[in-house]
């Protein structure tokens, strides 16, 4: 068995998956509407860099923590949004769990070297 290829095969079969399927309806959707589009877009871009702060160790002000909490709130007000955020929190389920399959089939071989 090559590792390599059963790698391959479950990124096709990720990239087949509904959660996928769903996450390109749902950005047909924010595509169809530029307002929204723009709107995720900074918020994404501004997630990013609060995030690329953080991992740096600078925790951003309370302030700034609620402003991005009630952008997120009202990009969920617009359905296109909101399916394409469920979309992603379900592939991303998806991942975490693929991951955690991985993971646990070498815990016995870690187990045994301790």
């Amino acid at each position: 068995m090559n590792v390599y290829d059963k790698a391959h095969e479950l990124a096709r079969a990720i990239k087949d998956s509904s959660e996928v399927t769903d996450i390109s309806a749902a950005m047909k959707l924010v595509d169809a509407d530029p307002e929204g589009k723009a709107m995720l877009e900074s918020f994404r871009q501004n997630q990013a860099e609060m995030q690329q702060r953080m991992m740096s160790g600078e925790m951003p002000a309370q302030e700034e923590m609620e402003k991005m909490e009630k952008l997120f709130e009202v990009l969920n007000l617009n359905l296109g949004i909101r399916r394409l955020f469920d979309a992603e929190r379900r592939l991303s389920v998806v991942i975490e769990d693929v991951n955690k399959i991985i993971t646990e089939s070498l815990q016995e071989l870690y187990g045994e070297l301790g």
